[in-house]
């Protein structure tokens, strides 16, 4: 009885160290999403260029890491002329500050069924700030697909000046789509 106790809890110590691997994010599959109310319509856009690496251990939370940028110059709403602006010095200023980032600090469970909760550094022109979401890890063939949600505030960032028109609030929409780096 021992000895099959034993082998199961091997098994399962094997079975969460195969399943702990490195990851880097697929671009083309994944999505990064806001929206932002401007003279009280949403407007929604995307970001491009993710790249990154992310440790990833289902069974040891404690050892996961993700550090993963997106190109700010890929900012697109629809509106090129929008988007031109946006890319301007006074909101995103792509040319001093060619990407946006983002690296853990912790991950823990979460109190809600299915859900971690993510915590780390998002970096936005030179501004650093600590954010935490809840987000979901779906197994994805290989991989893993991660999912979340977090509101931030545009001005704790420089982002957009003063404007008046414009929410302070920005809500960001992640699908990140991960597979195993090679």
């Amino acid at each position: 009885m021992l000895q099959r106790l034993m082998m199961c809890t091997a098994g399962l110590f094997l079975a969460l160290a195969v399943s702990a691997q490195d990851y880097k994010p697929v671009d083309d599959s994944s999505s990064i999403g806001f929206g932002i109310k401007n003279f009280g319509v949403t407007v929604s856009g995307t970001l491009k260029g993710l790249k990154g690496d992310i440790h990833f251990e289902p069974g040891n939370l404690g050892a996961c890491t993700f550090a993963v940028s997106v190109a700010s110059k890929t900012i697109n709403s629809g509106i090129d002329m929008r988007d031109n602006h946006l890319k301007k010095e006074d909101f995103l200023n792509v040319d001093a500050f060619p990407v946006i980032t983002f690296k853990s600090t912790k991950i823990t469970a979460s109190t809600k069924a299915g859900y971690m909760f993510l915590f780390g550094d998002l970096t936005i022109k030179g501004v650093t700030k600590a954010i935490s979401f809840p987000f979901q890890a779906q197994p994805n063939g290989n991989g893993y697909t991660f999912t979340g949600d977090v509101t931030i505030n545009r001005r704790d960032f420089g982002v957009g000046g003063s404007s008046l028109s414009m929410s302070d609030q920005v809500k960001i929409n992640l699908k990140v789509v991960a597979q195993p780096a090679k």
